[in-house]
């Protein structure tokens, strides 16, 4: 963890039509992304998450790296929504709607079946938006939601009590930041 601390302390904090973003190694791979900290990272969520799983679900974006690498050191297989569909008949997307806190539209969701209980993982919990849609679309898919962890979580916007009020499910997170105009703050 002490890794994922200094890529945060290190990260800049961009403005992204009026909202504070941070560009960092974990998240954006710049500088390019080191193994030992996502390897750091995805052995902290394993000690905290839920191993009793059938299937991890995250979204493909910046969620990806740590699911994959957590699905490969637990071998718990790995289902990955995404931003569109493959319009094949033999898959069955899930579709639901997705606002998070720099994308609005849809999430697709294939590979959960029902009665398969899920960890939702993903990198950063900020409005909660993402969070939310993924848990719907693993509700729609007739599976259950056994955990969610989420690496860093941004405070100042919420997220946690946007999924816990939406979803009924608590968040469990590594590291709390906020943000500032020329810095990332670690709580903690």
């Amino acid at each position: 963890m002490m890794l994922l601390k200094e890529v945060y302390e290190n990260a800049k904090v961009v403005s992204a039509k009026g909202i504070l973003i941070t560009v960092n190694e974990f998240t954006d791979q710049l500088p390019a992304l080191r193994p030992k900290v996502l390897l750091d990272v995805a052995h902290a969520v394993i000690r905290l998450m839920d191993l009793s799983v059938d299937k991890i679900v995250t979204e493909e974006d910046k969620g990806a790296p740590l699911a994959t690498a957590i699905s490969i050191l637990t071998g718990i297989p790995l289902a990955m929504a995404r931003w569109y569909s493959y319009s094949l008949d033999e898959v069955n997307d899930v579709c639901v709607d997705i606002r998070s806190e720099y994308y609005e539209g849809k999430l697709y969701l294939n590979g959960i079946e029902p009665g398969d209980k899920v960890a939702i993982v993903d990198d950063t919990l900020s409005t909660g938006g993402a969070v939310i849609s993924l848990v719907n679309a693993v509700r729609k898919s007739g599976a259950e939601v056994v955990d969610v962890v989420c690496a860093v979580e941004k405070v100042q916007n919420m997220g946690c009590r946007h999924v816990l009020d939406k979803t009924g499910i608590t968040v469990k997170t590594l590291m709390k930041i906020t943000l500032m105009e020329n810095r990332v703050n670690v709580l903690g």
